[in-house]
């Protein structure tokens, strides 16, 4: 008979909260339970414009750079989280679900000091003063998707209180944007989790199935060709 001690938990996704210099986390926040859907985006970073010049097209940019990238794709991801602690009936919650909407929001935040030690710099009469620096944020969802992140957008949908008016569940929509070496000043150990995040990507590519030729009616050589017909072959050029 299965016991539920032999059936695996499931890997949970959260965010890691590290230290940019010592490498080392400094919060690890579990999600409560995983998003049902995950809206992902990539916008590649084209070097010329939404089209090529001449030839009689509508198109403004450069054709010679109409296959050139500047840079990483800009990657966003949305879900849905939620938060509830009647589901958590083991774990004392005199203050509700404050404590983890708080961690969350804090994300997006500077602390009670950092807000202190800027003013105590105006005050003192400095003419410029550097905006504050965030720790590095990592987003996980498995091993296989570990990357750099700034949340952009935090929305909570609290639905439930106790008598002390304390939440003790609520909905979120959580927006994220991967950060590139192209968003991290050089050198930065954010850039390094980027690459290992984009070479996991490139492993996982390389392991797709490849298609063939005939699968989409083509055949002949390397190189491709419009035909006397209404479709295209593939022949070489000698």
């Amino acid at each position: 008979m299965t016991r539920y001690a032999d059936i695996p938990k499931p890997i949970r996704s959260g965010i890691v909260v590290i230290d940019p210099d010592r490498g080392t986390p400094q919060r690890i926040i579990v999600l409560q339970f995983n998003p049902d859907t995950l809206e992902r985006s990539l916008s590649p970073q084209s070097a010329g414009g939404s089209g090529d010049s001449g030839g009689g097209g509508s198109g403004s940019g450069d054709r010679n750079e109409a296959l050139r990238l500047k840079g990483p794709a800009q990657e966003t991801w949305k879900f849905a989280a939620e938060i509830d602690a009647t589901d958590q009936f083991e774990v004392a919650a005199p203050d509700g679900i404050h404590p983890q909407l708080a961690t969350l929001e804090m994300l997006v935040q500077p602390t009670t000091r950092q807000l202190r030690d800027a003013t105590r710099l105006s005050q003192k009469g400095a003419i410029e003063i550097s905006p504050i620096e965030m720790p590095l944020t990592l987003f996980t969802w498995g091993s296989k998707r570990v990357m750099p992140v700034r949340i952009t957008e935090l929305s909570i949908n609290e639905s439930a209180f106790d008598i002390d008016l304390n939440p003790i569940r609520a909905s979120l929509s959580i927006g994220l944007k991967v950060l590139t070496v192209s968003d991290l000043p050089a050198g930065h150990r954010g850039a390094d989790f980027y690459l290992a995040h984009l070479a996991q990507k490139e492993r996982l590519a390389a392991a797709a199935r490849r298609g063939s030729l005939g699968g989409l009616g083509l055949t002949g050589g390397a190189g491709m060709s419009t035909g006397t017909g209404t479709g295209f072959t593939l022949s070489g050029r000698g």
